[in-house]
């Protein structure tokens, strides 16, 4: 019955209509909920993060290839014993109220981020800093390692080496914003955002719409749109509804309507997708047993017949794991081969299982309450059977389960992990270092000596051919030590309109500034 009503309340793309209260010039998306802030040391949610990456810019950025560039900074130099960076800013930029940026600002933005009051939720950008804990603590009046050596030349020190540390500076919590601004709006900065980005906030109906202008006057010239407006849709019926009835330009595609786009004649080449910076899996307890035996680690990796599955139930929405790291952040090639991962081998899964003695062992699976996931669950459930585990599925809405896998309960659990900046280390230390263990990360309670030195060395190498071949080494470790089931890398497909131009999806949402896409109506 659901079904025959979809059917006829969903139309083809030669069907549409022009959606009702659309403005020309204008990109119409949807967001499932409303921004929490729109102030960049706050942000937290990739919603609130796509968003600010049109509004602000930092001192460096990444491309489409995810190379560091320069965005605010026009060039920089690293000092002999890798721990100072010196930037030379660019001249004539300006905040959208009109006031020339300089290097005051940005030492202005960072200690913001890094007082108390704010309350910063990712302080960890900025603290390698050298004094930023002390300034943190109230026991500085300023952090030492800031240092402006004059209006257009910014200096940072670090504590020590830490080769990944320019990908922090192009994270959202590292934008410059105005102070004066700021302490005009105060705690309301995040429903007034002043940047220097190519467009600016002109409205915010809370929990209905945002929308964004176009700056006339933005240092890389003037963007095609004439601007973005931002939709908060919940409902992925009604927002496929507006979809397709010209009320929205571009949606990423629910689970459930994934088939029908991808087959259907009007739809199927305005289709579009690209595995993302994540890693889904399934997390084993390394602590107790069943999982702290490494043969029984790497008997469920043999069970699951992980391609079937990715190909069948999860409609080839992604590209399988072979490690931890998505393949998007390997360079000079380093990363996966064929002789990296896990293959599907059932008897050898057997085996294994037989020769821990723990053949008809009961493991407690936990999983978050996902609709399609239970699916997944399900499959793998049988798979495990057949290797001489019995799984019990536990499911448990989202914050009973983060806290249950917090404290160690289930034995195994399903999870993602999304990049927060596009470098390997991002998935290596939160995830498998030994201080990471717990909620911090590294929820399996993976601990390996070899492994947090290559971690820690990889670290404070600043020659990125050297830290990559030292990722790969970690990888490597990772993957004998099986303390995940590497499932795989999901991937978003997003529907359009033929009326929407140079429309890309990128792999970090900082890196779209909204400059080069463009609608025709």
């Amino acid at each position: 019955m659901m079904f025959a009503l979809l059917a006829t309340l969903l139309v083809p793309a030669g069907c549409t209509r022009k959606g009702e209260n659309r403005q020309p010039g204008h990109l119409h998306l949807r967001l499932t909920s409303n921004p929490t802030t729109l102030d960049p040391a706050l942000i937290t949610d990739v919603i609130g993060g796509g968003i600010s990456a049109k509004l602000f810019n930092g001192l460096v950025r990444f491309d489409e290839k995810l190379n560091l560039v320069p965005d605010l900074a026009r060039s920089w130099t690293i000092s002999d014993d890798n721990r100072t960076y010196r930037f030379r800013l660019r001249k004539g930029i300006t905040f959208s109220n009109g006031r020339a940026v300089t290097a005051h600002d940005f030492r202005y933005s960072f200690e913001r981020v890094l007082t108390r009051t704010t309350k910063a939720p990712l302080t960890w950008v900025l603290d390698r800093i050298a004094g930023a804990s002390d300034f943190l603590n109230g026991t500085a009046p300023q952090v030492q390692g800031i240092r402006v050596i004059d209006d257009h030349t910014l200096s940072l020190t670090i504590d020590k080496p830490f080769g990944p540390f320019l990908s922090l500076l192009a994270m959202t919590t590292a934008y410059v914003v105005p102070r004066e601004e700021v302490e005009r709006f105060g705690p309301d900065f995040g429903n007034h955002p002043v940047g220097t980005g190519p467009f600016v906030l002109s409205e915010w109906k809370h929990g209905q719409q945002l929308t964004l202008k176009a700056r006339n006057d933005y240092f890389e010239g003037s963007p095609r749109l004439k601007g973005f407006v931002y939709r908060i849709i919940p409902e992925e019926l009604t927002a496929v509804l507006e979809f397709e009835t010209g009320g929205l330009d571009v949606l990423l595609i629910p689970a459930a309507e994934f088939r029908r786009y991808t087959t259907a004649p009007a739809w199927k080449d305005l289709v579009a997708g690209l595995p993302g910076l994540n890693s889904y899996y399934i997390g084993l307890n390394c602590t107790r047993p069943p999982f702290s035996d490494l043969r029984v680690r790497r008997a469920m990796n043999h069970a699951i017949d992980r391609r079937r599955i990715l190909e069948t139930v999860y409609e080839k929405r992604g590209i399988l794991a072979t490690g931890p790291v998505p393949p998007g952040l390997w360079k000079y090639g380093f990363g996966p081969d064929p002789g990296k991962g896990y293959t599907y081998d059932p008897e050898l899964a057997r085996r294994l299982i037989r020769e821990a003695g723990v053949q008809g062992t009961t493991i407690k699976l936990y999983i978050s309450a996902e609709p399609e996931l239970l699916d997944v669950m399900e499959v793998i459930q049988g798979y495990l059977g057949d290797a001489g585990l019995r799984a019990e599925i536990h499911q448990r809405d989202w914050s009973a389960f983060k806290q249950a896998v917090n404290l160690g309960e289930p034995d195994a659990f399903w999870l993602s992990w999304w990049a927060d900046y596009p470098d390997p280390e991002n998935f290596l230390y939160p995830l498998f270092h030994l201080a990471s263990v717990g909620p911090a990360g590294n929820r399996t309670r993976c601990v390996d000596e070899e492994l947090n030195r290559l971690i820690e060395k990889s670290q404070s190498t600043v020659d990125e051919r050297q830290r990559y071949r030292l990722y790969s080494r970690a990888e490597d470790r990772i993957i004998e030590n099986a303390p995940w089931v590497f499932m795989w890398h999901k991937a978003d497909f997003f529907v359009r309109h033929p009326w929407v131009q140079d429309f890309r999806i990128y792999l970090i949402y900082s890196i779209d500034k909204g400059m080069d896409i463009s609608v025709s109506k």
